[in-house]
């Protein structure tokens, strides 16, 4: 651990924190390193999300309403 880290408490589902001591305990990593690399991912993932949004932008809007239609038409709903 870094000595820049900065210290929480940080308050878990009694399941969620016997697989995270668990895990720790097999992967031989603290608990505090699988907690930091887990929300680590959490802003990569909405970079990602960002990235394929910003891709998109130029493809035309479709409204539900439009869609549930198309797959009416298409045979892809029942009655």
């Amino acid at each position: 651990m870094s000595t820049k880290s900065k210290r929480a408490t940080i308050y878990f589902d009694p399941a969620l924190h016997q697989a995270l001591r668990l895990k720790s305990a097999e992967a031989e990593q603290s608990m505090s390193d699988l907690v930091n690399e887990a929300v680590r991912m959490l802003p990569a993932e909405d970079a990602e999300d960002l990235a394929a949004i910003e891709a998109r932008k130029e493809e035309p809007a479709v409204s539900f309403e439009d869609f549930v239609r198309e797959l009416k038409d298409r045979g892809k709903l029942g009655d």
